[in-house]
């Protein structure tokens, strides 16, 4: 089949998110799966919208850098660098100020503002793929011994066990 320009358009990105969830935030992608022309392209984008005090939890792209910009509102972003230092790296952006996570690294992003807020990223990836290490660590399935993260986290293993309970 021919390709169309259906597949290398996507309509919807000004509709903002549903931000009515646990963590504030709404992520609509646009990645290879909504766009099929980007299959090979090594890039793809994403709008996110964040209720006031909404976050997007720490998660990392196994597969792209991503490159924030700040539509509206105000944001306090970060990431940690790999070990051993594990070093914080963040900065509050407002209105029109760009940041960049490198591939991946663990970021975050936190509305710091009263009002909603929107922010683009661009990806260096078609395919970035999201890795949300909640998900990961207390998420998997089949779980990881409660044993394991138990001595990782220096924590008792009902503890463990509980927040398991809650993926």
């Amino acid at each position: 089949a021919w390709v169309q320009a259906n597949d290398f358009s996507f309509s919807g990105l000004h509709n903002p998110g549903n931000t009515g969830n646990p963590f504030g935030s709404a992520i609509t992608p646009v990645t290879v799966a909504q766009i099929p022309g980007l299959n090979t392209l090594g890039i793809s984008m994403v709008r996110i919208d964040y209720a006031p005090w909404g976050i997007v939890a720490p998660h990392y792209h196994p597969r792209a850098t991503e490159i924030i910009t700040v539509i509206e509102g105000s944001l306090e972003v970060g990431f940690v660098t790999s070990n051993p230092d594990n070093r914080l790296i963040s900065k509050t952006l407002q209105k029109g100020d760009v940041f960049v996570f490198p591939v991946g690294l663990l970021h975050f992003q936190r509305n710091v503002g009263h009002m909603n807020a929107v922010t683009i990223s661009a990806l260096s990836s078609q395919n970035p793929g999201v890795s949300t290490i909640a998900n990961v660590i207390f998420g998997s399935k089949p779980d990881i011994s409660t044993n394991i993260l138990a001595k990782a986290f220096q924590v008792d293993k009902n503890i463990v066990q509980q927040i398991q309970r809650k993926f």
